[in-house]
């Protein structure tokens, strides 16, 4: 009997192990949409239509693409070390920003001393049974994500606000700077490798911004 015990304990805590899987190589696509389109105008609603969110994890390293008809951005960042980099396209211009550990925390201090609440609302992305999460910041604005419990990023800050997330956010929102709430939506996961010449940051062509 107490061998029994003994093996239904340890299955038990075995199962639970394994219940949660660290993804260290991945994309993830998510699709743009906004709360309210009635409140664009036809030209923004289109761009925003034919805008895409693309996520590369690969180990420590990050790489978050925006690509847009009118523009790109791309934020790199390595965990090991803290540093992070943005890459800016506006038509034939290339603008390229580093932040050291220091400076990237200083660049999300908006994001510092937030409050998570769990709830116990669910829904399916991707075939993942995602939680729901309310997210406030210290000035007391709140956005809402929702994450698969059952797989977590090896780099959780490909978005900074994330890093407390018990999982991988799949849906998540965020604003345009004045009221409408964007909403990002993942389409796609994808765990075959990731090259790793996608966090490599350029040395030329780029004019290089100071923080």
């Amino acid at each position: 009997m107490r061998y029994l015990l003994i093996l239904l304990f340890s299955g038990a805590i075995s199962s639970a192990f394994a219940q949660t899987r660290v993804v260290a190589e991945c994309t993830v696509t998510y699709a743009i949409t906004i709360n309210n389109e009635e409140a664009l105008d036809k030209d923004a609603l289109s761009l925003l239509k034919q805008s895409v969110k693309t996520v590369y994890i690969k180990g420590n390293h990050s790489r978050s693409d925006l690509i847009s008809p009118s523009f790109s951005q791309s934020l790199i960042f390595n965990k090991a070390s803290g540093d992070a980099a943005i890459l800016r396209e506006i038509g034939a211009n290339k603008f390229l920003t580093k932040m050291n550990a220091a400076q990237w925390a200083k660049q999300n201090d908006k994001f510092s001393d937030l409050t998570i609440q769990f709830t116990d609302e669910r829904k399916a992305i991707l075939g993942y049974d995602c939680k729901k999460a309310i997210i406030q910041l210290k000035d007391g604005s709140t956005f809402s994500v929702f994450y698969a419990s059952n797989i977590v990023p090896s780099v959780k800050e490909f978005e900074f606000q994330f890093k407390d997330i018990p999982g991988f956010v799949l849906e998540y929102e965020a604003r345009d700077g004045y009221t409408q709430k964007i909403i990002y939506t993942a389409t796609k996961i994808n765990l075959n490798p990731v090259p790793g010449g996608k966090f490599d940051i350029p040395t030329t062509g780029y004019r290089l911004l100071n923080q």
